[in-house]
């Protein structure tokens, strides 16, 4: 395979694309501890090395975990290790490599970041096995995707803040809940599999059901951030945007045709993401 291909095989294999869902609210998490704190450039270019090592890392990790599940079920069959374009151990090179660019990034914010790093990966390794032994898989993943805002937090400040744990909650509830839409689509292979989820656990209408409650959750903690953060009318539209994006996103998927699940988990997702950060910031530089 020629250096190029490699290249994008990798890409397809993490889809670095997905890393716009959780960086926003990483990205938010600096914007507010600027107030209280002097952030430098240096710092900001390392918290996203940061934040792109692990997130390939983890995805890395979890395409080799669920190899042998991906190339029969018919939705994944297509990925870069189940065709072969990407061996198995070049997937764990890149998992390796990646994870020391990781522990290299946060080695370059703090002892505290350094020594974080190897429990915050095995966090987020220990994902992928989820599916084997409980439905919560879904509120697993919204944590570990959610330590992003307070890692952030922690890397700048050196401290931990009980107000900025309302925006890793926000995100928590977030990804859970679309996670929980997007498991819709491998319902019938879960339980066939004997693999665990919400949908396979309850049924899709229930799934949706427990989805939309949780995007509530969301959306409460994405208010609480407005009183404990005292942030401004700027702010308030935003959420006010999410919240309505938050009922489009439910209203695209119904139980019996989930043929807009991509819509809604690509395109919504990313939107509400970037309008956040957008947002908060706007709502900081007008202070």
């Amino acid at each position: 395979m020629k250096p190029l291909e490699q290249f994008l095989a990798y890409g397809k294999t993490i889809k670095f694309s997905h890393t716009i869902f959780a960086l926003p609210f990483a990205l938010s998490a600096i914007a507010l501890a600027h107030r209280q704190h002097p952030i430098s450039l240096t710092q900001i270019f390392w918290i996203l090395i940061a934040m792109v090592g692990a997130r390939s890392a983890a995805m890395g990790f979890n395409r080799i975990a669920d190899a042998r599940f991906d190339a029969k079920n018919p939705r994944t069959s297509n990925r870069e290790i189940p065709l072969g374009r990407l061996s198995l151990f070049s997937a764990k090179i890149f998992v390796t490599l990646f994870s020391l660019i990781f522990i290299f990034a946060a080695a370059m914010l703090g002892k505290i970041c350094l020594y974080l790093s190897f429990p915050v990966l095995a966090v987020l390794f220990s994902y992928s096995y989820t599916k084997r032994f409980t439905w919560l898989s879904h509120f697993y993943l919204g944590f570990v995707i959610s330590l992003a805002p307070t890692g952030a937090w922690i890397a700048l400040t050196n401290t931990f803040s009980l107000p900025i744990s309302l925006l890793s909650l926000a995100l928590f509830t977030y990804i859970a809940g679309f996670d929980i839409l997007y498991g819709c689509q491998d319902t019938g292979f879960d339980t066939k599999e004997g693999l665990f989820s919400i949908p396979a656990r309850f049924g899709i209408h229930k799934a949706l059901l427990i989805s939309s409650i949780t995007h509530v959750f969301s959306f409460v903690f994405l208010f609480l951030i407005f009183i404990a953060f005292d942030m401004k009318i700027i702010y308030l539209i935003t959420i006010l945007i999410i919240g309505l994006l938050l009922i489009v996103e439910h209203k695209l998927v119904k139980p019996l045709d989930l043929s807009n699940v991509n819509i809604a988990f690509f395109h919504i997702n990313s939107a509400i993401s970037i309008i956040l950060f957008v947002g908060i910031l706007a709502d900081e530089l007008v202070r």
